[in-house]
């Protein structure tokens, strides 16, 4: 009896592409989202943060009346409530811009 396989090869091997066509999508969406910014800005703009998609903090703006000497515990909650919606927004940024490649299809270790 012959095997008659040819179909189930031409398959994987169109798999294979696709996924690789895929990964190199996601290479350059990740690289691209690198050089993107969000804002965020807390205590009705007194704190303001931007982030960059490497989750680097690039700038920092604190209005004089956020600071008062007597409390400084609220000035450093103000700014780590920033941070972390900086932070934030650039995971829901990158999660966006994944899924419209991935189709909503969680990939582990990718984002």
């Amino acid at each position: 009896m012959a095997f008659k396989g040819g179909g189930g090869m031409g398959n994987m091997n169109n798999m294979l592409k696709q996924a690789q066509k895929l990964q190199e999508e996601m290479a350059r969406a990740q690289e691209e989202l690198k050089t993107r910014t969000v804002e965020a800005s807390v205590g009705g703009g007194a704190v303001q943060v931007v982030v960059n998609g490497k989750n680097e903090l690039l700038e920092l703006k604190i209005k004089p009346e956020a600071v008062d000497p007597d409390d400084v515990e609220m000035l450093e909650d103000l700014i780590k409530a920033a941070v972390n919606e900086g932070l934030r927004k650039v995971e829901e940024m990158t999660s966006s811009e994944m899924g419209k490649l991935t189709q909503g299809f969680k990939i582990p270790g990718l984002f």
